[in-house]
């Protein structure tokens, strides 16, 4: 604890110890003219012993050095005493009144500076006549009333000054929360909006997808295609709870996450494809699935739905290829053949796909690659690193915004 103590009294910023050097030096020079003056004014046949005077001076010049900040109070105290036993102590007791009105309020400040005047007063009018007692009165009254109003000066714009800050910093909070709010309300209405359009439109291609499904006249292909549709509506309906859930991840009430897709769910994604008229090939070696985190695999399957969602955007009548390869690292490759001609999308696109997919390969630290190939296919490539599937910083909320891309 002692060695503590230590640590923080020597600990200052050098703003601090300026200011201190300052308040120290001018204790200094103020003892030094006290002395001179006293020594050339003095009583025929009265002697000071100014070495002994000026060592007594040191002392209390570095009493006020080392503890004028943490301790004034206590400071000041000593020096009402110390003043008496040295003429130069009379000019650090003149500074240490002046650090107590900048450090202390004027409750504490104000008596112990009229203390420390009164016996100074007294001293001279023990050992002065009455000419010099009047002007050495008068004067140290004087240094004292403008130091220790000085010190309360300055308190007063150190404590103005603290308030603005307080007060800027309380407006900046308030700023971030009203800005906070806003989000959270835009959230709401997001998600407001895509129950109110996005749920009413799916629910009807749910309804009509299912009385085409039971309808005995239809053949069982469409009867098939039907329900391709009525599952693919269902499950589109789900993950629009997800997204409205986490959209009002605030609310009260909200509704648990799913539980999310990993990499074994590939298969049945392709298969899923496959029944709405795709054609899906998989070439799968993953020889320890298990070495492949959750993660990983939640996010290779978004990429793997990614590309073949835009395949069946740009070309939906092409081939593609889905290539998952676990080694080192798990490389994930989406091969399609490039329609001639212009591209005529059959389904509408924000071309945010790619963008998103980079988003979520760059939070495990992996790489991507998209674009055309010189034998006129469309290949998308990306690399997920196995060994770096928890990258600090990067989980809790920031996964699941990862989601939303």
């Amino acid at each position: 604890m002692a060695t503590v103590g230590r640590v923080e009294l020597f600990r200052r910023s050098w703003r601090e110890w300026l200011g201190d050097l300052g308040a120290t030096g001018a204790a200094v020079l103020l003892g030094w003219v006290l002395l001179r003056g006293t020594v050339e004014d003095l009583p025929a046949g009265e002697t000071i012993s100014v070495p002994r005077d000026m060592l007594a001076g040191g002392v209390t010049c570095v009493l006020l050095l080392l503890f004028r900040r943490r301790y004034p109070v206590a400071l000041a105290v000593v020096m009402i005493f110390a003043q008496w036993a040295a003429t130069s102590a009379l000019g650090t007791a003149a500074i240490a009144m002046y650090s107590l009105a900048m450090l202390r309020p004027w409750r504490i400040a104000l008596p112990i500076a009229g203390a420390s005047l009164a016996l100074i007063i007294l001293l001279f009018r023990v050992l002065s006549a009455e000419p010099d007692f009047r002007e050495g009165a008068i004067l140290f009254a004087l240094i004292y009333a403008v130091l220790v109003t000085t010190g309360m000066l300055v308190r007063s714009q150190r404590q103005l000054i603290a308030s603005l800050r307080e007060r800027a910093r309380a407006a900046e909070t308030e700023q971030r929360l009203r800005v906070e709010e806003a989000r959270l309300l835009e959230r709401e209405r997001i998600a407001r909006e895509m129950h109110d359009v996005l749920a009413h439109r799916i629910s009807l291609l749910a309804v009509h997808a299912g009385a085409l499904e039971y309808r005995p006249d239809m053949a069982a292909d469409q009867r098939e295609a039907a329900g391709v549709i009525r599952q693919s509506a269902y499950e589109a309906m789900e993950d629009l709870r997800e997204v409205i859930g986490v959209l009002r991840h605030d609310a009260p009430g909200a509704d648990p996450e799913r539980p999310q897709p990993t990499l074994a769910d590939v298969a049945a994604l392709v298969r899923e494809s496959r029944r709405a008229g795709g054609r899906v090939t998989l070439a799968e070696n993953v020889p320890e699935p298990g070495r492949v985190p959750d993660r990983v695999g939640r996010h290779a399957y978004r990429i793997v739905q990614e590309g073949l969602t835009n395949a069946r955007k740009h070309a939906p009548d092409a081939e593609v290829t889905v290539s998952l390869d676990a080694g080192a690292d798990l490389d994930i490759e989406i091969v399609n053949a490039v329609p001639p001609g212009p591209s005529a999308p059959s389904l509408p696109g924000s071309g945010a796909g790619l963008v998103g997919l980079a988003e979520r390969v760059a939070l495990l630290g992996g790489t991507l690659e998209h674009g055309r190939t010189p034998g006129g296919r469309f290949r998308l490539r990306a690399r997920l690193p196995l060994g770096n599937a928890h990258v600090p910083g990067t989980g809790g909320k920031g996964d699941v915004h990862g989601e939303l891309l």
